[in-house]
């Protein structure tokens, strides 16, 4: 394994660490204070155009996507160290890049399992950032960590598929640009294979039926910037049946296929909060005194730092590790680094951020620093993408397997 940046990573780094400095930093303040002073607090900004703009002459867009033909066809391996430096600045870098969830995961799924139509139709305006999307998946009613419990129907008459459910927590529904979901939902429910239930659907946003009904709050955030995190209520919406990706009874493989590079993407982006948090943490250590001497003298604000600094390091080389992995075995050879690095990395980035927080004291809670909102950030993935138990619950039993 050798980890060391390429040509071509290291001129990506070059420049995108200059955009950070030069363009997303100082604009941090300046989206805040344009976002008070929209009508609606789910319009963009229009600095973040700005942003996006600037990116794409760069040539820093789209960076996500391994496929050549639609994005710039980069290797996780390649793509690892860009993610991590977008995720310093969580709120802008990634929609600055069009590099940010959902849209990433809907975009693969639409490179890789839709048809030419839906990927003229959805795809091509994705990619060029002229639209958002949603994944719609987790339920209010059911045990959503269980994908097998869901309970939203799609049910086949003629030449439609109909769909009846309601959805929670989908991530970018509030935002007005967002023009189509990816729903899941079961066409076979009760098929005798629990994985074979499932299909996924697009469903745009202006089909009759479909009402976003709320915003829902993390931590007592509304995350404006990625669109907010909406109820969804599908009150027998009618598409055409060539709005499903795949074939019936492939839903569940395919979020599967969407979690893996997602997992990879998030857990970069969370070691880049970390380091921001580091970079916050010695800032404020070496400019504030108590008790008659720096923070930064103090042995256990040394302790902080140092945990911080190691846990950073050994966690960027176990997802270094597995997209090596992913890049040469593939996703379901890289299975349990893909489960080690959804289990470690947001459970240590939280703890790196909360010593972050404790050492700003009141200032570590407050909207002057972006500590807080990295926190909702970070503990929120603990339950994104899978809670860590059930990962923890699957690699378990691969490690058993051994013994058995």
């Amino acid at each position: 394994m050798d980890f060391a940046f390429d040509a071509r990573t290291e001129e990506l780094r070059a420049k995108l660490l200059a955009f950070m400095d030069e363009y997303v930093y100082p604009a941090e303040p300046v989206a805040a204070e344009q976002r008070a002073a929209l009508a609606s607090p789910w319009d963009t900004p229009a600095v973040v155009e700005e942003l996006k703009a600037e990116a794409r002459r760069q040539g820093l867009w789209n960076l996500f996507l391994p496929d050549g033909e639609y994005g710039a066809g980069l290797t996780n391996l390649q793509y690892a160290p860009l993610a991590e430096i977008t995720g310093r600045s969580p709120q802008l870098a990634p929609t600055a890049t069009n590099c940010a969830a959902p849209d990433t995961g809907n975009m693969e799924v639409l490179a890789q399992f839709g048809d030419e139509q839906q990927k003229k139709q959805w795809l091509e305006p994705l990619l060029a950032g002229e639209i958002r999307s949603a994944f719609a998946m987790t339920e209010p009613e059911v045990a959503s960590s269980d994908a097998t419990n869901i309970t939203t129907l799609i049910e086949r008459d003629g030449d439609e598929y109909v769909i009846t459910g309601r959805k929670w927590y989908i991530s970018g529904a509030m935002d007005p640009h967002c023009k189509i979901f990816i729903v899941m939902g079961k066409t076979d429910p009760d098929g005798s294979d629990i994985r074979r239930q499932q299909s996924m659907v697009l469903v745009p946003r202006d089909t009759p039926g479909v009402t976003v009904r709320r915003a829902m709050q993390v931590f007592g955030y509304e995350d404006h910037y990625h669109g907010g995190h909406a109820e969804v209520v599908f009150d027998h919406a009618r598409v055409p049946v060539g709005n499903l990706i795949g074939e019936e009874g492939g839903g569940f493989a395919i979020a599967q296929a969407r979690l893996g590079p997602g997992r990879i993407h998030h857990c970069m982006r969370l070691i880049g909060m970390a380091e921001r948090a580091i970079e916050l943490m010695c800032r404020r250590a070496v400019s504030r005194t108590a008790f008659g001497k720096a923070l930064a003298q103090q042995g256990v604000v040394q302790n902080w730092i140092a945990d911080a600094r190691v846990a950073v390091e050994q966690l960027r080389l176990l997802v270094l590790k597995t997209a090596w992995m992913m890049d040469t075995v593939g996703n379901r050879g890289a299975h349990t680094e893909i489960q080690a690095i959804k289990i470690a990395t947001p459970r240590t980035v939280v703890d790196i951020i909360d010593r972050a927080i404790q050492l700003h004291g009141a200032g570590g809670v407050s909207q002057d620093f972006p500590l807080a909102e990295l926190y909702a950030g970070a503990r929120t993935l603990m339950l994104a993408d899978g809670p860590d138990e059930v990962h923890q619950r699957s690699l378990a039993r691969r490690e058993l397997k051994k013994y058995l």
